[in-house]
């Protein structure tokens, strides 16, 4: 069973590190800002939830399993949140290529907006 168990947190590693690649590749690849928003926040936390799998299952403590989830939970929240607000303030610093933009609901949503600051 222990062999088992080290075999899977291996796979477990393997496959972080491989999200991890995907994640610095699209990182590099991508044209625009957004994209490559995209490309550093899902890998990264899926990849940050296997390794922590495979951490828990090659330590087999369940007081770092419990510590261990909380962690995933914690980045599985604040990594899209975070992510929104940065591409939130680099559309308002026009920073988005908006020929590559799909859907802009952004736009219409600012242009009723004041200038921050006015009186």
């Amino acid at each position: 069973m222990t062999q088992v168990l080290d075999v899977l947190a291996s796979v477990c590693f393997v496959l972080a590190c491989f999200f991890a690649l995907v994640s610095a590749i699209g990182m590099f690849r991508f044209p625009d800002l957004l994209s490559r928003m995209h490309a550093g926040t899902k890998p990264q936390v899926v990849g940050l939830g296997l390794a922590l799998l495979g951490l828990a299952l090659s330590l087999r403590s369940i007081p770092v399993a419990v510590l261990l989830v909380f962690v995933a939970i914690f980045q599985g929240v604040t990594a899209p949140i975070a992510s929104h607000m940065v591409g939130r303030a680099s559309f308002r610093a026009r920073q988005v290529r908006s020929d590559l933009l799909v859907v802009d609901d952004l736009t219409e949503t600012l242009q009723g907006e004041e200038p921050r600051g006015a009186p």
